[in-house]
């Protein structure tokens, strides 16, 4: 008789060998950037997560931040991908990878006409918990909500540098409130 070990219990053992597929894993649209998620934190060992984030075309992903926890890898598919990483603006394009390290301000954005899509490494994983509360309760994002969840992921956001970004990049935010 075979055991299959308890994931919850021993985050460190990985499910059975799998394919991912093109169509596969839960996908949530949070507005400016799609997210798909692909390898979760437990299923690492704590390790890293891996999303992909489709970004439409000349929109920004997210405000200025910065995170207490986490190093961020972001490996360009497809399109033309624009970072600010501290006081330096970078672009890149598919096959590059861009690294944003921890504590470090940055965001970044489609900065073509075309689609963009990225994947996102995150070490070590745990952020990624972050997009799925998100997609489940978008209004605990904006608004008096979004301190307190932005303090639970370790995560400054300068919610004012939005429209100065859009402006100086030629972007679009799509979401209506911010805090």
């Amino acid at each position: 008789m075979t055991h299959e070990p308890d994931m919850e219990s021993q985050p460190h053992i990985s499910p059975a060998p799998r394919i991912i597929g093109p169509a596969d894993g839960h996908f949530v649209d949070l507005g400016a950037l799609g997210v798909r998620f692909m390898v979760w934190s437990r299923e690492s060992g704590g390790g890293f997560s891996l999303v992909e984030h489709p970004i439409a075309p000349r929109t920004l992903a997210a405000p200025l931040h910065r995170h207490s926890n986490e190093d961020e890898y972001s490996y360009v598919l497809e399109g033309r991908m624009g970072a600010l990483l501290g006081d330096q603006v970078v672009y890149a394009q598919r096959g590059d990878l861009v690294f944003k390290p921890r504590n470090q301000w940055h965001t970044f954005w489609n900065a073509g006409d075309e689609p963009c899509r990225i994947l996102e490494i995150i070490s070590p994983g745990g952020f990624e918990q972050l997009f799925a509360d998100m997609g489940a309760a978008p209004d605990s994002f904006v608004g008096d909500g979004a301190p307190a969840m932005d303090a639970r992921y370790g995560l400054e956001v300068d919610y004012d540098s939005i429209p100065r970004l859009c402006r100086e990049y030629g972007l679009v935010f799509p979401m209506d409130e911010r805090p």
